[in-house]
């Protein structure tokens, strides 16, 4: 089988994604030693208001000792169009941060595949785990789908999203072909688009000949343009709104300690990443459409997860 496996340079703005998911911020204002008195305080505040453990899972966490750990990364549409519901996780990375190795590896699920709802008796499309069980029906779902322990969580909600994008003063796409979505147009080229506009550009998979998997890439393009705002000047300026927006629409089962151990010690395992995807055939099964993930392939990403966490 193909190997679809790119490794990138530390210019990757997929990097991004781990990094302000899980400690973007402290390494943005730890870093600056003008910020470093008051915003200490600000982000340990932050980091005790998203900190949120799971219940009924035993803590496999290694962060502490400085070896490799899992994460599930998951971004929710509780916030999309004014929903207040638990939500679906719309989007559903897992990374594996290897410090001996000095890399990152981010795995894209996509949304429609399917599997066994663990806990629930179904099986489903792994968006609805953590509509049905949160937390630890997504963790545990994907454990038994991709036959490993995840250490890990972290969630943000699409109106936090939102909200990022907003508090980093806006970002700006490079957009592949013309588009319209939720009532805006996108033109192919540069676009600076506001939380709202980006929440739009994100949503669009129907329109786009690689459906979901277009889809994640926008997502990715986005996110690292988040990080690219918030790790610039203009972004630390405005760290209070980046805060705010964290504390109000993210959650994590990781530790303060665990976070600030991670920003400070794993930064390394952020230079190299490697970007795969599960790639599955599109199918109907019972008038549902779903992405099913040939056995090769989910086995190829099984043991990829686990060599990379020093398991295999």
């Amino acid at each position: 089988m193909e190997n679809r496996k790119r490794s990138r340079n530390k210019k990757n703005p997929l990097k991004k994604i781990v990094l302000i998911l899980a400690g973007v911020l402290l390494v943005m204002l730890l870093g600056i030693g003008t910020f470093l008195g008051k915003t200490y305080f600000d982000v340990k505040s932050t980091a005790n208001k998203v900190s949120k453990p799971v219940e009924g899972r035993v803590d496999t966490t290694t962060v502490m000792d400085g070896e490799p750990f899992s994460v599930l990364l998951l971004g929710l549409d509780t916030g999309e169009f004014g929903r207040n519901d638990v939500g679906r996780s719309d989007t559903i990375l897992v990374a594996t941060v290897n410090p001996k190795e000095s890399k990152t590896t981010l795995v894209s699920i996509p949304r429609d595949t399917r599997m066994e709802m663990v806990g629930f008796g179904t099986v489903e499309k792994a968006a609805h785990a953590y509509a049905h069980g949160q937390e630890k029906m997504a963790m545990d779902s994907m454990d038994k789908f991709l036959d490993m322990e995840l250490d890990h969580y972290i969630w943000i909600n699409m109106e936090g999203f939102e909200d990022l994008v907003n508090a980093v003063g806006g970002v700006e796409v490079n957009n592949k072909f013309e588009f319209e979505q939720d009532g805006f147009k996108f033109p192919q080229g540069k676009n600076t688009l506001n939380g709202e506009e980006a929440l739009a550009y994100t949503r669009m998979r129907y329109e786009d000949p690689n459906g979901d998997y277009g889809r994640q890439v926008r997502q990715q393009e986005v996110i690292g343009a988040i990080a690219e705002q918030a790790l610039s000047f203009n972004g630390v300026t405005k760290y209070k709104q980046i805060l705010k927006a964290i504390e109000e629409n993210m959650k994590t089962d990781l530790e303060p300690d665990e976070m600030f151990k991670i920003a400070m010690d794993y930064r390394n395992c952020f230079t190299t990443i490697d970007e795969e995807t599960l790639h599955g055939n599109g199918e109907m099964i019972d008038e549902v459409s779903y992405q099913v993930i040939p056995e090769e392939e989910l086995a190829r990403v099984q043991l990829l997860l686990k060599q990379q966490l020093g398991k295999q």
